[in-house]
């Protein structure tokens, strides 16, 4: 068997999921580590067992670039990779802007390779099962839905120089945080036809927003709310959908697995055999969207639905960007034809700080 060979940039926190994701399996390995800092490169690769490190990407043949860097960097590191012939694996965000994600869409069309952005949430038999229930019809039509994400991160979380600003994180807890349930539910609900949010600043001293709020309108005829904040001490992540069955509750932090979901039938009515989670059980997480991308990076065939919509959960996030900043609700259409991600940033986070 012919190994992929991967290149990972960037070793911050993340880039220890896909190293462990890729030594797991037996047909990849992780060739290279990159680092801006040439020390912190050498460090990851010794303690990934991977043979090589720089502070640049090398000539030489990659199959597959794993981007793990700060989102500002992503469109030209992307080029970069798609140029040496090698598909790229990215984390959301994946850039700053819709327009910089369809350079990288191009990019890699251009040169016969994929663009996988990684939102891991999608991922596991949970997901699977739900969605296909779903789709098929099994829980009668999607009605109202509720996405909720209440982290916490405090000042020394944005100490990080590229944090909570505009140029390089591109925005704040919407985009860096709530943007993995917002994804979840688009893939579970399908396309959002329209977003009317707002963005707040609460607590922590960053110009990003720190709270957002919204309703969105899905193509279904589905109304949902969306709050995500990055200043509550007790920490979720949860999905609520009611359809004309059931209802859909999914609770969890940063990963899920069958005992985070639960579907309970209408009053008066049993569950039918065919909602039970599948017996075999795999988790979400990185491992789980690796495992379902490499096969297809290796056979040069599409990208499994895992994969798909790169710019979707963005384009809400710019939804709700631009409706905060206009206060009135903003159809994703708009936002996919203008290509940004936000407007000013002064009249776009209402600061409601107190001392």
């Amino acid at each position: 068997m012919t190994r992929m060979r991967a290149a990972i940039v960037g070793t911050g926190d993340v880039a220890r999921l896909h190293a462990e994701a890729i030594a797991a399996r037996d047909d990849a390995e992780v060739a290279l580590a990159v680092d801006l800092d040439a020390d912190r490169a050498a460090a990851f690769a010794a303690k990934y067992g991977i043979p090589r490190s720089a502070t640049s990407l090398p000539d030489g043949h990659l199959d597959v670039v794993h981007l793990c860097t700060p989102p500002a960097g992503h469109v030209a590191q992307a080029e970069d990779a798609f140029a040496r012939g090698a598909h790229v694996v990215v984390e959301k965000p994946p850039a700053l802007t819709l327009h910089d994600v369809d350079r990288m869409v191009a990019a890699g069309e251009a040169a016969g390779r994929h663009l996988a952005v990684v939102f891991q949430q999608r991922t596991g038999t949970a997901t699977a099962h739900v969605k296909r229930l779903l789709d098929d019809g099994h829980l009668g039509r999607p009605l109202l839905a509720r996405c909720d994400t209440f982290w916490f991160r405090d000042d020394t979380y944005f100490a990080a120089p590229w944090r909570g600003t505009w140029a390089n994180e591109g925005g704040g807890t919407t985009l860096g945080h709530g943007i993995h349930q917002l994804d979840l539910l688009a893939h579970l609900l399908g396309e959002v036809d329209e977003v009317h949010g707002q963005a707040w600043r609460l607590a922590r001293d960053i110009e990003t927003e720190d709270v957002s709020t919204a309703v969105l309108r899905f193509q279904s005829g589905v109304v949902a709310t969306a709050m995500t904040s990055a200043v509550s001490p007790r920490q979720v992540s949860s999905i609520r959908i009611d359809t004309e069955l059931a209802t859909i509750e999914l609770e969890h932090l940063y990963g899920h697995g069958h005992a985070n979901w639960r579907i309970t039938p209408r009053p008066g009515a049993d569950a039918p055999s065919s909602w039970a989670f599948p017996a075999a059980e795999r988790p979400s997480g990185h491992d789980a969207y690796i495992d379902a991308v490499y096969p297809a990076l290796a056979a040069g065939t599409a990208l499994p639905d895992v994969a798909s919509a790169p710019a979707r959960s963005m384009e809400i996030v710019a939804a709700l960007y631009a409706s905060s900043e206009r206060s009135a609700a903003v159809a994703l259409r708009e936002v996919r034809e203008s290509g940004e991600l936000r407007g000013p940033m002064s009249a776009q986070v209402r600061d409601e700080r107190r001392s």
